[in-house]
């Protein structure tokens, strides 16, 4: 619908619509059986707003709306005319519930799929009726409505919201909030999409009347809501990336399900996204099943039955993809694509002469250049023009990423000027680390003050989590400060290096790995990871019985001093090879070494050597081995782990030979020990990787082959 047609009707619309409690539910599979479910049509109205009156403004929403957009046309088959956009000053109170009504309402039918979004700050209200309870509420663009004597707010209540949403007449509503509704006093890092509560505002009297009235119509349906946060003080946080900002929820949420089908449980979607947000440096946990009755979560917590994704009869054919292609220059063979199925910490290094496919065909694209989520690439072989279409979805086959690559520690603006000073030159001091000021620049930490001690410094993720064992002393320079954290920004570069090879979802290598809990009864599985494209087709392989997954799932809670191991099955017809390297709940780098027994065990100057982890096609390997001498043991404290497991076809002949280089003592000759040499260990992994030469494509660049190699990432909460 264009919008000068909806402006017009806007005066005639005066519908009243119902109400109860809705079910929070998060999120990707409900949220892609939903999109994908075949329909008569599919309607949509998003929302995003960056500049408010008279508060600080926003950066990513009306990115968020173009991700959202784009998904729902190139990957869901929506009409652009079926989708609504509202942003800025044109989001108002009463343009937003207009729009609902006349947009939403009036047009969906039973079978119809509706999609809401919202992206923009949220608060909380007092009402009159009820003094002493606060309402979550969405802030719109108009908010402020002063007078003389009294400040009114134009905010749309939560539950005005999900009142609206139950009221539709069809069961396919699905609305995605990247808001959140609690402001804390201070905030380091990342922007936060929470405005705080002010006490001496009343809602508009409209908006409560509005209210009032939903509240007598009947409730046909229980949406699905996916909410960027799961706790009531949970901030939901958006980031600056190469080129432009978005909500790490709606950013995170689109990314995984432009890459990959729909998952066999909504866990596996569950710890898909929770995992890319603890990348992206938030603690956000985008999913809330405590509501749900037994019955709905087993449901959730099955995988799907009958024909097609999810039992929904969706489409076999339904395949992952990095992009679309969206226009087509007068040559024919250039093409300008949109790449928001990239994992964002890999799209802010995608270099010049990367390699696509396209979906349907086997005609390779050519990356050419690239500006933040948009880039233009030509077709490899010039009979192929052909069969250049828009919409094609495009995905990877060659990653080319720079060998140079830094850590960029962002100066939190709570430090004073010479501060900033000393960090910026204590910091130019060390190679590949260099500096930025928060929302200036893409960053991966911050370097800022402790709230609770201001004169003690320390190392945080963009969310504002102290990173263990980064402060120092009461008093201390900042020289001093930013010199003793070398040894950690150098760890935390190599963690930096090594997720740059996450490819699940693009790897054409037929690979499962489960990370286990071993109890005395059989293993609980914690988390799966899968490549989705280990053949063209996209045929899916062929699935082993899988062990009950843990109940404690979405959050991924592993106890201390739980027994872990990975089960790893190699389904294609290659043999495998195996490196695991990650970060502990200390921030300190760990790997898992495969120890050769000496040939004279007796003697004291034999030295214990690595070898190569390599699984045989068709064979299931358990890491480590499960006895007494090579236990997997998690320690505290309580904090996130993270892991990646990075697979290749050819031997890590280099990397084997430097980690056999290091000089580790006895104690350490453990199956999960330190890694003591992390950077170059992930340099040198990179290059056991970099398989392939291509004409133009720069020395100073890694290739790596979609066809060679597969990594999977691991997060989970330490408790």
């Amino acid at each position: 619908m264009e919008r000068r047609t909806f402006l017009q009707r806007i005066g005639s619309i005066l519908a009243v619509l119902g109400m109860t409690e809705a079910e929070w539910l998060s999120l990707g599979n409900r949220y892609y059986q939903a999109l994908a479910q075949p329909s008569p049509r599919k309607l949509a109205l998003l929302i995003g707003i960056n500049q408010y009156p008279k508060i600080p403004a926003l950066s990513g929403c009306l990115t968020d709306v173009e991700l959202q957009r784009e998904l729902l046309i190139h990957r869901f088959g929506f009409q652009r005319s079926d989708i609504l956009t509202l942003t800025e000053e044109q989001a108002s109170r009463e343009f937003i519930e207009a729009a609902f009504l006349d947009h939403l309402d009036k047009q969906a039918k039973p079978s119809d799929v509706v999609v809401f979004h919202f992206s923009g700050y949220g608060s909380r209200v007092k009402l009159e009726t009820s003094p002493d309870i606060r309402q979550n509420a969405l802030v719109s663009a108009n908010f402020i409505q002063s007078t003389q004597n009294e400040k009114i707010v134009n905010y749309i209540l939560e539950e005005t919201l999900l009142l609206l949403l139950r009221s539709l007449p069809t069961e396919q509503v699905t609305a995605v909030l990247d808001t959140s509704y609690y402001a804390p006093n201070t905030v380091l890092g990342l922007k936060i999409r929470a405005l705080q509560e002010s006490v001496d505002v009343k809602l508009a009297v409209e908006e409560i009347d509005f209210l009032q009235q939903l509240k007598t119509q009947k409730l046909p349906n229980t949406p699905l809501v996916l909410a960027a946060t799961s706790e009531p003080k949970q901030p939901a946080r958006e980031g600056l990336f190469a080129g432009f900002s978005a909500g790490l929820f709606t950013y995170a949420l689109t990314q995984y399900l432009w890459e990959f089908t729909p998952a066999n449980t909504i866990q596996v979607s569950l710890s898909h996204v929770e995992n890319s947000l603890s990348k992206l440096g938030s603690k956000q946990q985008p999913a809330n099943l405590e509501n749900l009755s037994p019955q709905k979560r087993e449901a959730l917590n099955s995988p799907p039955q009958g024909k097609g994704a999810g039992g929904l009869g969706l489409p076999d054919s339904m395949i992952g993809a990095e992009g679309a292609v969206t226009a087509i220059e007068e040559d024919g063979k250039t093409v300008h694509l949109w790449l928001a199925g990239l994992l964002p910490q890999v799209l802010l290094y995608y270099g010049v002469n990367s390699r696509f496919t396209l979906a349907t065909t086997t005609e390779e694209l050519v990356l050419r250049s690239r500006t933040g989520l948009t880039a233009k690439a030509q077709i490899s072989q010039t009979e192929g023009a052909n069969s250049l279409q828009i919409g094609q979805l495009i995905q990877e086959a060659v990653r080319v990423l720079p060998r140079n690559i830094n850590l960029t520690i962002a100066l939190d603006t709570g430090l004073e000027r010479i501060e900033r000073v000393d960090a910026t030159s204590a910091f130019a001091a060390f190679p590949h680390i260099s500096t930025v000021v928060v929302e200036e620049k893409p960053a991966d930490y911050v370097f800022g003050k402790l709230q609770e001690i201001p004169s003690r410094y320390g190392l945080f993720s963009l969310g504002g989590e102290l990173i263990p064992n980064t402060t120092g002393e009461v008093g201390e320079a900042v020289k001093l400060a930013a010199q003793r954290l070398a040894p950690k920004l150098s760890t935390l570069l190599a963690a930096k290096l090594w997720r740059l090879t996450e490819n699940q979802g693009s790897s054409r290598l037929a690979l499962k790995a489960t990370l286990e809990i071993i109890n005395n009864i059989s293993p609980r599985v914690v988390m799966q990871r899968e490549t989705v494209r280990a053949f063209k087709t996209e045929t899916p392989i062929k699935k082993s019985v899988q062990t009950p997954l843990i109940a404690s799932l979405p959050t991924l809670i592993v106890p201390i001093g739980s027994r872990m191991q990975y089960r790893v099955e190699n389904q294609s017809d290659r043999p495998v090879y195996l490196i695991v390297l990650g970060l502990n709940n200390n921030h300190t780098a760990i790997a898992l070494y495969s120890w050769e027994i000496p040939q004279e065990p007796n003697t004291e100057d034999t030295k214990p050597l690595l070898k190569e982890v390599v699984i045989a096609p068709g064979e299931t390997l358990t890491l480590p081995q499960t006895n007494a001498a090579s236990e997997w043991v998690i320690s505290g404290p309580a904090f996130f782990c993270e892991q990646q497991l990075i697979f290749s076809t050819t031997p890590f002949t280099a990397t084997i030979a430097a980690l056999n280089a290091a000089k580790y003592s006895s104690a350490e000759q453990r199956p999960i020990a330190p890694l003591l040499n992390s950077l170059d260990i992930a340099q040198v992994l990179l290059q056991d990787l970099h398989k392939t030469e291509m004409n133009g494509t720069a020395t100073d660049s890694y290739i790596l082959d979609v066809n060679n190699w597969a990594s999977f990432s691991f997060s989970f909460q330490v408790v």
